[in-house]
């Protein structure tokens, strides 16, 4: 009698998998591991997927109309016609072997294609947030702020009092967070600013991770907009364990940029449509060219901003990317703390490796989620057999989202090489045409090489068969981490 019942339960959980992952349009991938999860995991698999598997309806993850996106391009496109040094420019104006990639994002993600941007690059959290900080302070009409992390330590509290600081004296402040990502920053923790005139809004409004329910569709995006005129997007975000403070992780590694020029348009238009889809009350007029004031300056940087997200079916960064791979005709070399890649990437790696180009990936020597460093590891393996050159961080925990093309072209930015950044989370990455940058990208991989540890395929396969068989399971999970 009880293996009766034990029968039915079980045919009846896998049944309620197979309703349940089928009734949402995803990946084959991602089909596979949910159905492994929820049939082998009766019950537990459930409440998983109730934080992980769940998406947003359509109608949540934009509240806004084509119109609202076409009208903001109107005004971008007039203001940017006003520049004399730094324009947009069409594809046929950069060098050649830009051209695809440049059409590519300005087909795919409407990003346009502006030039002479001064670029700086910053590889240290304490040397990024003395120059962020002196510029909010100095900002004199609207501060504009996108974080996936806006933790209430040390350094998030000093940003937020600067903040209700400067809302006092009459600027206009604006924060969006991540409720996921911020986990344990409320509302209250904003009180002050609020209450001194500024806003401060938890993303699409889920207030709460746990209320919500969900850890996927998260914005990850990093964006500080100061006045229209500077902007600022990489991997940092707004806690002590950036300044490496935090003992867990030790030295934190990232890669953030400061733009000053056409470039930061695109990231000014980002931010207000993420703006308008979060708080309905306070609605930024997206036509009024006060958000986009005429700055020359002459840089070298040619730049597109592209965004991705769950909005949309393309995977703009992800093709990007690939397309950026494919570009290589000498070398190609990434930085990620996460390595866990779909097909279509693993192949574009292989191919490249494989056709001569020197591919070089570094990523941590440390954890920060266990499923997905383990992951890291099974793909990191998989990529040395074909050639690609593995590197281990050693100098603490490394978060830089970067790859350099050729010492020409180069994309920094907040999304990973992994399932969840090209699928799931909201993402915003900066792609430049530009060898200045490039190289200066390059000498700084070479300086984190002299930190890290060649990891050749001969060490992956002495690796212990308990840590192999951690790297297997995890990579069963890939699609849904």
């Amino acid at each position: 009698m009880l293996e009766i019942i034990l029968n039915v339960i079980i045919w009846i959980n896998v049944g309620l998998a197979i309703l349940t992952v089928f009734r949402q349009k995803r990946d084959i991938a991602a089909t596979w591991a949910w159905l492994l999860v929820l049939s082998f995991l009766p019950v537990i698999g459930f409440i998983i997927y109730a934080f992980l598997g769940r998406k947003l309806p359509k109608k949540r993850l934009f509240r806004f109309q084509a119109q609202n996106v076409a009208k903001m391009r109107k005004i971008l496109d007039k203001q940017l016609g006003m520049f004399k040094n730094v324009q947009t420019i069409p594809a046929d104006k950069v060098a050649y072997k830009s051209k695809g990639l440049i059409r590519l994002f300005d087909n795919m993600d409407d990003a346009f294609l502006t030039r002479r941007n001064d670029v700086t690059i910053f590889t240290n959290g304490n040397d990024l947030f003395d120059r962020l900080l002196a510029e909010i302070n100095a900002a004199k009409e609207s501060i504009n702020i996108e974080f996936y992390t806006f933790y209430s330590d040390q350094i998030g509290t000093q940003v937020r009092d600067l903040l209700v600081k400067k809302a006092q004296q009459g600027v206009t402040v604006r924060v969006i967070y991540d409720s996921w990502g911020s986990m344990g920053t409320t509302a209250k923790f904003f009180k002050p600013l609020t209450d001194a005139g500024g806003l401060a809004e938890p993303f699409l409004h889920t207030h709460s991770a746990i209320i919500d329910f969900r850890i996927n569709f998260r914005d990850h995006r990093k964006i500080i907009v100061i006045d229209g005129r500077i902007g600022y997007v990489g991997g940092f975000n707004i806690g002590d364990q950036y300044l490496g403070r935090k003992k867990k992780f030790g030295n934190w590694r990232d890669t953030h940029i400061r733009v000053v020029g056409a470039g930061v348009f695109g990231l000014q238009s980002q931010f207000i449509l993420d703006w308008n889809a979060t708080d309905d009350k306070h609605q930024i007029d997206d036509s009024d060219p006060v958000h986009f004031p005429v700055t020359e300056v002459d840089g070298s940087t040619d730049m597109q901003i592209v965004t991705s997200g769950p909005d949309s079916d393309m995977e703009q960064i992800k093709l990007g990317y690939i397309k950026l791979i494919q570009m290589a005709e000498r070398t190609c070399w990434i930085q990620s703390p996460y390595l866990i890649p779909d097909d279509s990437m693993i192949d574009a790696l292989k191919i490249a490796s494989m056709a001569g180009i020197d591919v070089r990936i570094m990523v941590p020597c440390k954890p920060d989620h266990p499923f997905v460093y383990r992951a890291t590891q099974y793909y990191a393996r998989q990529l040395a057999d074909y050639g690609v050159k593995i590197y281990f961080y050693q100098n603490g925990f490394i978060h830089a989202k970067t790859m350099v093309v050729d010492e020409r072209v180069a994309s920094v930015g907040s999304a990973n090489l992994d399932y969840r950044s090209f699928k799931l989370n909201f993402e915003i990455n900066s792609f430049m045409y530009d060898e200045r940058i490039s190289e200066e990208l390059v000498a700084i991989y070479k300086q984190d090489i002299t930190n890290s540890k060649l990891i050749t395929p001969e060490m992956f396969r002495q690796q212990p068969a308990w840590t192999k068989f951690k790297q297997q399971f995890s990579r069963l999970l890939a699609p849904i981490l």
